[in-house]
């Protein structure tokens, strides 16, 4: 096996210096994207392709925001009360728990005079001072009205109640629903999820935690996600009501509330018909923390979230905002993707000339969009009338018969550790017992470990080696190879030691110091690597990023890199960047993908790994596990569970919800497996895993201490 690799009679070190011509570029070297970056989309030729397309986007999007498994539709015991009778229309107070003390606060508008089933609109609000209780004010309204963005002075004073009178007297009900923070929503402070700043040291340790920590990003526990999950509980509620049309259920927002929508809309299918407005661009994602969250944007954007929606009908209007393209950047594509699937009636898309807002003339614009798709046989054009508006004791749910919960730091613990709780049962319950349960257990981790990692196994064509060097030594042959994916401009140096009597088996070596952890200090190999080569194995090494020969082209990183944005919030960067953990298993699958390729056709690949290295190897085996035959791993006892800091260069989002490193190595069946540790019987997930796939015998927990990669390279040559 040929194509790259090295050795060093004078050490390692020197021998890399000596490979000048080996100086590479790498894309992960460049600046970070951020989500004031560009975010085209590029629709799929044919609708197989989309298919497949979609279903990993909307999987990345549930992902990141924590609700990957599905939450369970459990009933939903609402508080229903205070009905406002108006002419056409009723309004009631509306409050339920989504999670343990997080609640769903909101109002239900009825019409009156028709008969079900009725049309649902859902309306999350968006970032409007003081949220449903949004008056803009009288000076405000007279400017609105001088220049064309409002029609009476009633409706654009109190526009999100406008919205909602308007589609109750056309025939809808109507959820308006806060955003967390908002108006009733303040069991999790406005400051906590819109304006979190500061890292809280007190509230970052193992045990407690708050949001934006580390250990929410190991448990996916976002403020977008906390407002997913309510979006996602308030849809299964009105979807309970019997007087709904479960075939008409649309939603609408402005702003953040635009996000809402799409986000909702993208990964439920109950929502039939949705118009955000004010949001979808190729230009800036949303600039709130309750936008944004970790693997949310990696390789996708707010356009291609809107297409998730086809073919079901799509309305949209921009502003003079980070929107005012949409036009000429995004509609165009969405135009040829509908009409791809055979529905190019199903999306549009308009600009206004007013600054960022849900004005009258996006409203009637979306009073025409409803009423078409969802034949509410209102004649066209669709005035809005004036109305009487609800005063905020109308409004709020919490009165002294039903007191308002508390939204202290105390009661942000409770609800997210009730949570995480609550996640963590689930995932238990798809602990496999057979192998129908087994690929249930493999679509919901697995899949979640794929959006993770982010990538998969790359093609053969996607991989294009260069030889540095190639030296002859006693009994095998070294190259020195840079395994370079053109797909995504990545390199990774590579040494691979082949025997002159090859016996058609690789073993990939994964070392805390990178290559240089296959050698002694004199430059001669480590007695584990060279006991493989003397049995006829090839043995591969590689510097992962900031490994190594990395180090030549960019000083290694003390901490995660961030982008440029003073809130100290993991999504920021890891929302449109790979965590540096999944960018090193990108290198490990890049030698992974060389090596199964290869002319020479190896017959066996395994992969060896020790210290944190071996939760590398842990995680490549679980993304690959029918390219790997045996994985061999001491992760000296480490956790992701122990991490603090959101700046930790270790830190892996999700890690934790799902299983943390015995959650990889329970995936990692059909290779065999053996592994160190301190107990002295196989922790329960992995045997239930290996146990449904009837390979528990090819589980091996080696206890001793001491020589643990010399054990490790017996057991690889059994």
């Amino acid at each position: 096996m040929s194509a790259g690799v090295i050795g060093s009679p004078a050490g390692l070190e020197a021998l890399i210096a000596a490979d000048a011509e080996a100086a590479f570029k790498d894309s992960r070297l460049d600046a970070l994207k951020d989500l004031n970056g560009y975010f085209p989309f590029t629709p799929a030729e044919t609708p197989e392709a989309w298919e497949q397309r979609a279903e990993y986007v909307r999987r990345q999007i549930q992902v990141a925001a924590g609700v990957w498994p599905e939450p369970e539709n459990t009933k939903i015991n609402a508080t229903i009360h205070g009905k406002v009778d108006r002419d056409e229309y009723t309004v009631e107070k509306v409050f339920f728990e989504s999670s343990p003390g997080l609640y769903v606060t909101g109002n239900l508008y009825r019409p009156k005079g028709k008969s079900g089933p009725f049309p649902m609109v859902l309306s999350p609000h968006g970032h409007f001072a003081e949220g449903r209780f949004y008056d803009s004010g009288a000076q405000k309204v007279q400017a609105d009205i001088k220049a064309g963005a409002e029609k009476h002075e009633v409706g654009g004073r109190y526009p999100l109640q406008a919205r909602c009178v308007e589609l109750a007297r056309m025939g809808c009900m109507v959820f308006h629903y806060d955003m967390l923070g908002y108006a009733d929503g303040f069991c999790l402070s406005y400051d906590l999820i819109h304006r979190f700043a500061k890292q809280r040291p007190d509230m970052s340790s193992e045990k407690n935690w708050g949001l934006f920590s580390a250990q929410s990003e190991l448990r996916l526990i976002s403020a977008l996600g906390l407002q997913t999950l309510n979006s996602i509980r308030a849809l299964d509620w009105v979807c309970s009501l019997a007087e709904v049309d479960q075939k008409r259920i649309g939603i609408t927002g402005a702003s953040g509330g635009g996000t809402q929508t799409f986000i909702l809309a993208a990964i439920d299918q109950r929502i039939t018909a949705a118009f955000p407005a004010v949001m979808v661009s190729t230009a800036m994602q949303g600039g709130c923390t309750c936008e944004n969250a970790t693997y949310l944007r990696i390789g996708t954007g707010n356009i291609e979230f809107a297409a998730l929606l086809a073919p079901r009908p799509l309305g949209m209007t921009a502003a003079d905002d980070w929107t005012k393209e949409i036009e000429s950047k995004g509609l165009p594509e969405l135009k040829q993707h509908f009409k791809m699937l055979g529905v190019p009636e199903n999306v549009i898309g308009k600009y206004y000339p007013f600054p960022h807002n849900y004005n009258y003339v996006s409203r009637t614009m979306m009073y025409e969009f409803f009423n078409q798709h969802f034949e509410l046989g209102q004649s066209s054009p669709i005035v809005e009338a004036d109305f009487k508006p609800l005063s905020r004791e109308e409004l709020t749910v919490w009165n002294k018969q039903y007191p308002a919960p508390p939204g202290d730091v105390e009661s942000e613990i409770r609800i997210l550790h009730t949570l995480a709780k609550n996640n963590a049962a689930q995932i238990e319950r798809l602990t496999p017992r057979d192998q129908k349960s087994l690929a249930e257990y493999r679509r919901v981790v697995g899949g979640a470990i794929a959006v993770m990692i982010g990538r998969p196994l790359p093609e053969k064509e996607d991989l294009e080696p260069e030889i540095v060097s190639e030296e002859s030594r006693t009994g095998y042959r070294q190259y020195h190879t840079l395994i370079k994916n053109k797909r995504f401009g990545e390199v990774t140096p590579t040494l691979f030691f082949l025997p002159e009597q090859w016996n058609q088996k690789v073993v990939i070596w994964l070392d805390d110091q990178g290559k240089a952890g296959l050698f002694k200090a004199d430059g001669s190999l480590k007695s584990p690597i060279q006991r493989l080569l003397d049995s006829g194995t090839a043995v591969a090494g590689i510097d992962v990023l900031y490994q190594g020969e990395f180090s030549k082209l960019q000083a290694a990183p003390t901490e995660m890199p961030v982008v440029k944005n003073p809130r100290e919030f993991a999504g920021y960067t890891l929302g449109y960047n790979h965590p540096i953990f999944s960018k090193q298993i990108h290198d490990i699958l890049n030698v992974l993908a060389f090596s199964k390729y290869h002319d020479s056709q190896p017959q066996s690949i395994a992969l060896a790994g020790f210290g944190f290295s071996g939760v590398r190897a842990a995680a490549t085996c679980a993304h690959c596990p029918e390219v790997v035959q045996k994985l061999a791993v001491d992760t000296g006892g480490f956790h992701f569970a122990e991490i603090t800091s959101i700046r930790d260069l270790r830190l892996w989002p999700g890690a934790v919800k799902y299983g943390d490193v015995e959650g990889l190595l329970s995936l990692c069946q059909p290779a065999a497996l053996w592994f160190a540790g301190k107990s002295s019987s196989i922790p329960e997930l992995i045997q239930s895993t290996y146990n449904a796939a009837g390979q528990l015998n090819q589980v091996t927990l080696y206890h001793e201490t001491g020589k643990r990669e010399a054990a490790a390279v017996e057991w690889l040559l059994q």
